[in-house]
């Protein structure tokens, strides 16, 4: 008799948890679309699965900017485009670096028996900050360690080089800081 009980039960959770299943189907149009896509994507790849690459041209980039960039006391050559077309150059210390960049992390997730939530953090110097500022750029002269800044966007564009250009538009452009390029031509990087 309690052999019986056991499959009745068993036989019992078993139905039941068949017609939850069936239960939990999404019969709405939005549902079958999605499986309908989800089903294309499945044959395609499986008619044209994607190629393998034996050498990846962008890490070699990757890592060709961290051998040239990652060297303390490296220069770099920036020649800003203004509206008219005309140019202007700094030479600074390192990469100038986006305003928007930041040491800490801007924000964390905050988990609690509610869900999570992203919350915004201080930045370095005590403030918040939505992530702006991203067309403003800042770094050091190369011979004085004067702070400067400059945007861009708003017919105004900077072109950064590891090192002087002599093509004409860069030849002709007009000194905007306190170093000019004849003043580090000795300096090996």
């Amino acid at each position: 008799m309690k052999t019986i009980t056991r499959i009745s039960v068993a036989s019992a959770a078993a139905l039941t948890l068949v017609l939850g299943l069936t239960a939990c189907d999404d019969d709405s149009s939005q549902s079958k679309e999605t499986e309908a896509k989800q089903k294309s994507y499945d044959q395609l790849v499986a008619n044209q699965p994607a190629g393998r690459m034996a050498y990846s041209p962008t890490r070699e980039a990757i890592n060709q900017w961290v051998k040239t960039w990652g060297k303390k006391g490296k220069l770099s050559y920036v020649y800003i485009q203004n509206a008219k077309g005309e140019y202007g150059y700094f030479v600074m210390k390192g990469m100038p670096v986006a305003r928007c960049q930041m040491l800490t992390p801007t924000e964390k997730v905050d988990s609690s028996t509610n869900g999570r939530v992203v919350v915004a953090l201080p930045g370095m110097d005590g403030t918040y900050s939505s992530g702006s500022m991203c067309d403003a750029y800042y770094g050091f002269d190369a011979t004085t360690g004067v702070f400067m800044e400059f945007t861009v966007g708003t017919n105004q564009s900077f072109f950064l080089f590891d090192r002087p250009m002599s093509m004409p538009e860069y030849a002709t452009a007009k000194q905007l800081g306190p170093t000019s390029v004849e003043d580090v031509a000795d300096v090996k990087d």
